[in-house]
């Protein structure tokens, strides 16, 4: 009776060693499993950070001031690595080299600063010069900028959908930066005749016909174009300029600049026969800011409507 109580007692105890020996098997293969899948992710998140630490950054050129603009309000504007000559604004663009003007610019310029991405206006590069940078197999976008409030909103959309997203200015935000100025314009008496003169020095005197940029804001702003007989731009002469007798002359401030001021546009013939030269009913605005129809359409139009209104104020 005694002996058969020993023996299964030793039962017992042999059978609690197997189980105990199970656990710890079992706990040993679930360990490594999980010590395993902790590798794993481990070596996952470090491949993802390699990868996120080499991809290669984003190199712009630019081939328009207005595009420019659009770029660096959306936040790449570190990321921008040449511009053409019209790109001036914001003025730390003016320390990046300059691949020429739009006329003249070389596809060889261009590809020399290395860009991953270029930028451009449909109508202004000249054909070879599109077919040379597509060649390259370097990524080419083109915009169509149309010379309204809804066109400058657009190009700002169309070029914020072909890059990726960053913290600058959204669409939204820059939209309404455009419409807010827009609410407080001012009423200009009898819509006065604005005459815009493009110049160079004496030698270089050019005036906005109809459908150009300039006639656009000037017409935002609540005047009217002086004249509308031909598109684009003529040479200035002495008989159109008596013929469309400008209540007011507006000039970009580097053209005025070129004439000696005042004083210089006084000389011009035909200029003291109107009543813009004899009231000195002169205006000058940054170029790029008055005709851009960039996101600064808005300040632009607002302003040029409050100088016209101060400058009539005064015949």
């Amino acid at each position: 009776m005694e002996q058969s109580a020993i023996h299964q007692k030793n039962v017992i105890t042999q059978l609690g060693l197997i189980l105990a020996w199970v656990g710890l098997l079992a706990y040993s293969l679930m360990a490594g499993g999980c010590t395993s899948n902790a590798s794993d992710e481990s070596q996952q998140q470090h491949i993802k950070k390699v990868e996120k630490t080499t991809v290669t950054p984003l190199r712009i050129v630019s081939l328009n001031g207005t595009i420019t603009e659009v770029l660096c309000v959306l936040g790449y504007e570190q990321n921008i690595v040449g511009v053409d000559v019209t790109s001036t604004y914001p003025s730390a663009i003016n320390k990046l080299p300059k691949v020429g003007h739009t006329r003249n610019m070389q596809a060889e310029g261009i590809i020399s600063l290395k860009p991953s991405l270029i930028l451009g206006k449909t109508e202004e590069l000249k054909p070879e010069l599109i077919q040379q940078l597509k060649a390259t197999k370097i990524d080419l976008e083109l915009f169509k900028i149309d010379y309204s409030v809804q066109g400058a909103k657009q190009l700002i959309k169309d070029i914020a959908q072909k890059l990726p997203p960053t913290n600058g200015a959204t669409v939204e935000a820059l939209t309404k930066q455009i419409d807010e100025p827009l609410t407080k314009l001012e009423k200009l008496p009898n819509t006065p005749k604005v005459l815009f003169i493009y110049a160079r020095g004496a030698g270089t005197l050019m005036v906005a016909g109809k459908n150009t940029p300039v006639q656009k804001i000037i017409e935002m702003a609540g005047g009217q174009n002086a004249i509308n007989d031909f598109d684009n731009f003529k040479p200035l002469t002495a008989e159109a300029l008596v013929k469309a007798n400008p209540e007011v002359i507006l000039m970009f401030e580097s053209g005025l600049k070129s004439l000696d001021e005042g004083n210089g546009l006084l000389k011009i013939p035909g200029v003291v026969n109107t009543n813009a030269g004899r009231n000195k009913a002169f205006v000058a605005m940054d170029g790029q800011f008055l005709t851009g129809f960039s996101p600064r359409l808005g300040q632009a139009v607002y302003t040029l409507n409050k100088k016209l209104k101060a400058t009539l104020a005064t015949q």
